[in-house]
């Protein structure tokens, strides 16, 4: 039996008029939005309405039926709203939900987190960040996935497909909790239009990595690396030393959504100075509102006025500025401004869908203009991208260093006409601009098994998260290597920089074996009783967990890198190895078709046996990437990979390549590289 429909002051959407595609509306904090009206690929609505009215008993279809049939003419998808839960939703301490086993609870947690006001991009659509990455795809999926999971017993599985709970199942202790994978198409099915169409009709849903994921915590997910990026891209580019800040550097670049709301924090913890451009009004107040951007203002001269104020007394400060980043470009090209630092985090991967707003439109007319005339918003889009590139390359040229942030820019600039962009003009080839992984963050971390690992205090409390800062700060070595060096600073002093939204969560690029003692020693603590129960997960923005030609595995080059055995192996792995989640997902931060990505989560909760899962489990999630990496004889993974043969001795072995010489090569196929 449905609830009883609520008032709409209460928690039905705004009447039909406000609905418009794209508009959001503020309600209790929350950012509000549609969803595309349906197009033509997507009709007819009767095999949608049929998917949707399984989740109710027959005797309410008659009801529903027209309900639902409003929704998906109006918002081009069926959400259910009337069984959402009234007000708001966050994830509370574990001793405030209803289960049967510690992991029953702790992913409600989680699940609940993502839907969060602070923390959701769009809650009421379900939408956790990128524009479209859902955790469900309706309401009524939630309900039921709550219930399975307050009946959870520590002996049964929860399967999700595509956000469908497929059921409750009878297995092992030892077998994961939870077993998710989202929007798996077939291979010649996977395209755009089929996706959308699958989606549409309710079988599929993109759940990005970690809104499916069901571990994403906001901008506090993505901080760590950002910051790591930046930093080392001033050492790289600039020759800033390794000991020294990025006192007087600019960073210039755009968005602060879910994932780009990371840039400005992350460039004052590095003492820099952040101009991030960002056209929705609503996102800018919010991060303000957070402590994320310290200085806004949608005047271009104000702007540089206060970076060469910043620049003088080499001040930490950071800048969001309303408009469009073509235009702050514009006005750094005219004005011979200096950006030191350059990149884009805009939603490129859904260009066409919203996620670039082209610029000579402000934000509204934008969303107006896709709403009534797609084709005419998609040229503007195309046109928008090639002056921005165009701007870029005048930038570059003048000195300032640029590089795609993973999130489809380039390829977007390339399918925008511009065809150079590409090596010998095939994309397939990659980019005469490097991506932050294949000039940064895939030698320097994920080559090494460095990577955004993440934990959660279930309980919900600040202490105890700063207990766990203490045990982590314990755990590293700041003399080993310049990274350990940033982690030791960054764990030391994230308390300091306030950088919790959500539930209490923490960041860290850690490698294999620091995963490994930092869990081992969170598990302790919980079994000593001075933590509660915590939830350790990572991106799945990872050395291992996910495979993408246009970002993860961008710096392979021995022609595997349009494979995804690795992440598929690594979501096995993991669950034969004892993870309470397994999440494997097509698409995420370059959209569907470009990625196969995987994550995990483990209830840490004292006991014997999660030491064991520890051990085994987290040492193989690092390991299964930086094996791969090795055998592509990555310079850096061939390194780390003989330091663990050599610590495991016959216990375990990665296999290692003999390296051909280039000379022998070069004479025996002269020319061809």
């Amino acid at each position: 039996k449905p609830p009883r429909r609520p008032r709409r002051r209460r928690r039905s959407p705004p009447r039909r008029g406000l609905w418009q595609r794209g508009v959001r509306l503020r309600r209790r904090g929350a950012m509000l939005r549609t969803r595309q009206p349906p197009q033509q690929a997507w009709q007819p609505c009767a095999p949608t309405l049929r998917n949707a009215l399984r989740y109710v008993p027959a005797a309410l279809h008659a009801t529903l039926g027209p309900e639902f049939l409003d929704e998906l003419r109006t918002r081009g998808r069926i959400y259910g709203y009337r069984y959402r839960p009234r007000g708001a939703l966050r994830g509370r301490p574990l001793h405030e939900y209803n289960g049967r086993c510690v992991e029953g609870k702790a992913l409600q947690v989680m699940l609940e987190n993502n839907l969060d006001f602070d923390v959701a991009l769009y809650p009421y659509e379900l939408v956790t960040y990128g524009e479209t990455g859902q955790v469900l795809q309706n309401w009524m999926q939630y309900r039921l996935v709550k219930r399975y999971l307050e009946r959870m017993e520590d002996t049964h599985t929860l399967v999700l497909l595509s956000g469908h709970p497929l059921g409750l199942f009878r297995t092992t202790r030892a077998a994961p909790r939870l077993v998710s994978t989202n929007g798996l198409m077939v291979g010649a099915y996977d395209t755009a239009a089929d996706f959308k169409r699958a989606c549409a009709l309710g079988v599929a849903n993109y759940g990005q990595m970690t809104a499916g994921g069901l571990c994403y915590i906001g901008p506090a997910g993505i901080v760590h690396g950002t910051y790591i990026t930046v930093l080392n891209a001033a050492r790289k580019f600039l020759g800033v030393p390794p000991d020294a800040d990025l006192a007087g550097v600019l960073y210039v670049s755009s968005g602060l959504g879910g994932m780009s709301g990371a840039q400005p924090k992350a460039v004052e913890i590095a003492r820099g100075i952040g101009v991030i451009a960002e056209v929705d009004e609503s996102r800018i107040a919010q991060r303000a509102r957070q402590g994320w951007v310290s200085r806004t203002t949608s005047d271009l001269a104000q702007v540089f006025a206060w970076v060469h104020e910043a620049r003088e007394a080499r001040a930490a400060t950071s800048i969001a500025y309303h408009g469009n980043v073509v235009d702050l470009l514009a006005y750094a090209v005219e004005h011979d401004e200096r950006i030191d630092l350059l990149s884009d985090q805009t939603s490129c991967h859904a260009a066409y869908e919203g996620g670039y707003t082209p610029v000579g439109l402000a934000h509204a007319d934008a969303v107006a203009l896709l709403a009534t005339d797609a084709a005419a918003y998609r040229e503007r889009v195309d046109a928008s991208l090639r002056r921005h590139i165009g701007l870029v390359d005048q930038l570059v040229a003048k000195g300032t260093h640029f590089w795609d942030y993973g999130n489809s820019f380039l390829k977007a600039v390339f399918d925008a006409g511009v065809s150079d962009i590409a090596v010998g003009g095939d994309a397939r080839r990659g980019f005469r601009y490097a991506s932050y992984v294949e000039s940064l963050m895939g030698p320097l971390c994920f080559d090494r098994g460095y990577g955004p690992f993440r934990w959660v205090c279930l309980s919900g409390s600040a202490d105890e998260l700063r207990a766990t800062d203490a045990a982590a700060v314990a755990c590293i070595d700041p003399a080993r290597s310049s990274l350990d060096r940033d982690n030791h600073a960054w764990i030391r002093d994230a308390d300091k920089n306030r950088l919790v939204v959500g539930t209490q969560a923490r960041i860290l690029y850690a490698d294999g074996g620091q995963r490994v003692r930092i869990a081992l020693r969170l598990n302790e603590l919980v079994r000593s009783g001075a933590v509660g129960p915590i939830f350790v997960a990572r991106d799945h923005h990872d050395t291992g967990g996910t495979d993408s030609p246009f970002r993860e595995t961008a710096n392979i080059y021995d022609g595997s890198r349009i494979m995804a055995d690795m992440a598929h192996h690594n979501w096995a792995g993991n669950a034969a190895r004892g993870m309470t989640m397994c999440v494997l997902s097509n698409g995420g931060g370059v959209g569907t078709g470009k990625v196969v990505n995987g994550g995990f989560g483990l209830v840490l909760d004292g006991s014997a046996r999660v030491d064991d899962v520890v051990r085994c489990a987290l040492d193989w999630d690092v390991m299964s990437g930086v094996a791969r990496r090795a055998w592509a004889t990555n310079a850096n993974a061939l390194t780390t990979a003989r330091a663990w043969n050599d610590a495991h001795g016959a216990d375990a072995h990665v296999t290692l390549p003999y390296v051909a010489d280039d000379a022998l090569l070069d004479s025996l196929v002269p020319g061809d590289s």
